[in-house]
């Protein structure tokens, strides 16, 4: 149960657990005391509660009575317990000047005056203990580095503005080197003061720590501290994609600068690398992942030009597989059908809960998108015209002239050199929009699924490479 991001006391539920030998605990964001009723697990050899909050008294019976059994290390207000803890005394109780820094615990038989002095000095508690200004990172697990919040500050406050490279809904991202890493990395900090900002990293956390695929993102390790300040701090660290998100590629940036462009064949690339993406989550990784927010500023190209795909801040996981097949699934998170306007399903309008044919649909968006060079919400779409409709409307024989202006100047010079590739590229483009389509129908039982997506998008691509080389 490490790494896991608990919060609150240490449940009393673990009082039953008479057959407990060990337990682990750490890394997460537990706080209280330490209950009295682990001491009386009498099988448990083993206790591990590093890397939290906890306070007060530590016991010296049972496994604590055993300092090699017990790690507590980083509790910044634990005190006592058996000599070998090598932990400081605890301070005697007095009416001194000592009680602007320690509980002073009044007998009383009047229950109300006891609440109310436990009610003031949480209030005075909050406001005057001090708070460690510096934790080691929660890492997920010891592959994944460590480092400090003045590493991570380094290059997110003691950097010129060139280093800052995006703002999302949650924070902003800054590219950098931390010492610990050679390469270059992206790192991912949270506004905490932005409603649902602390959610968003959980979630990303929780989606990002057990599952791996070539074309995910990959993230370094996570980071959840206090600061220098005393505030909660929470950041991701990812390793850098040199070539930018896709819609840098696909629009033109403000100021009028043109889009980088993009051939044929890259897009259907790009295309495969994403639906791979989503397979993986969708089918291949364990319980199903929805990630609730595909487009194309979430996904990152990197120097050959491979499509990764980030940005799990709004993932769900799918309670049951039976929801996968029916198009619904159970979310515990009020950010479960959060998305981006124009990608997001229209079932989602209607209270739906994220279901992984959400992400088909909004897949289905991204490749339209693709195809022709407008965002779903861009002006031309308006009144009962939206791009789905805009492409079925000019779905067959009108689409040669219809897509992206750089993809359709491409093809046109790939034609006049070799006429003879016209008709594959035409075949092509078609079989693109036909799968978009199908991804991007009305009633989500009626779209494709991801692996049905990824048969179809890499048959796509090795018949238009064999065709190219063909000519």
């Amino acid at each position: 149960m490490d790494q896991n991001y608990l919060i609150g006391n240490i449940p009393t539920s673990f009082k039953g657990l008479q057959s407990l030998k060990t337990l682990n605990l750490s890394h997460n964001n537990l706080s209280g005391t330490i209950p009295i009723f682990l001491k009386d697990l009498s099988l448990l050899n083993k206790l591990d509660l590093s890397y939290n909050y906890l306070q007060g008294e530590i016991p010296t019976n049972g496994v604590f009575a055993n300092a090699t059994a017990v790690s507590l290390m980083d509790n910044w207000g634990l005190c006592g317990g058996v000599v070998d803890l090598h932990m400081p005394a605890c301070p005697a109780v007095t009416w001194g000047t000592e009680w602007k820094h320690h509980l002073i615990i009044i007998p009383t038989l009047v229950f109300v005056f006891m609440a109310l002095g436990m009610s003031i000095y949480i209030i005075f508690l909050g406001k005057k203990t001090p708070r460690r200004p510096y934790l080691v990172l929660l890492s997920f697990g010891k592959k994944f580095p460590r480092v400090s919040y003045n590493d991570i500050a380094q290059v997110t406050q003691n950097v010129s503005k060139s280093n800052l490279i995006g703002k999302g809904s949650y924070g902003s991202v800054y590219r950098g080197k931390l010492n610990q890493a050679k390469i270059q990395v992206a790192i991912k900090e949270f506004d905490l003061n932005i409603r649902f900002a602390d959610q968003s990293f959980v979630s990303e956390c929780v989606a990002l720590r057990t599952i791996r695929h070539r074309n995910l993102l990959p993230i370094l390790t996570a980071c959840s501290m206090i600061d220098n300040n005393g505030n909660e701090f929470k950041a991701l660290i990812y390793e850098f994609m040199a070539r930018g998100n896709l819609d840098t590629w696909l629009h033109q940036k403000r100021g009028g600068v043109a889009p980088k462009g993009l051939g044929l064949a890259q897009r259907i690339s790009i295309c495969v690398d994403v639906a791979d993406a989503l397979a993986y989550l969708h089918h291949d990784c364990g319980r199903p992942i929805v990630h609730c927010d595909l487009k194309p500023t979430n996904i990152l190209l990197d120097d050959d030009m491979n499509a990764h795909l980030g940005d799990f801040g709004m993932a769900s996981l799918v309670v049951d597989s039976r929801s996968i097949a029916a198009g619904h699934s159970d979310c515990n998170s009020s950010l479960a059908v959060t998305g981006t306007i124009g990608y997001i399903a229209p079932e989602y309008g209607q209270s739906v809960h994220a279901s992984t044919c959400g992400d088909v649909y909004s897949f289905g968006i991204v490749l339209l998108e693709m195809v022709i060079g407008k965002r779903p919400t861009d002006p031309m779409f308006e009144n009962e015209l939206n791009i789905v409709s805009f492409v079925e409307s000019n779905f067959s024989d009108k689409i040669l002239g219809k897509i992206d202006a750089h993809l359709q100047e491409e093809c046109k010079c790939t034609i006049q050199t070799v006429p003879e590739a016209e008709q594959e590229i035409y075949r092509c483009l078609l079989s693109v929009v036909q799968v978009a389509l199908s991804c991007t129908r009305l009633s989500p039982r009626e779209r494709m699924n991801m692996r049905e997506v990824t048969i179809n998008l890499h048959a796509i691509r090795r018949s238009y490479i064999a065709a190219i080389k063909r000519q």
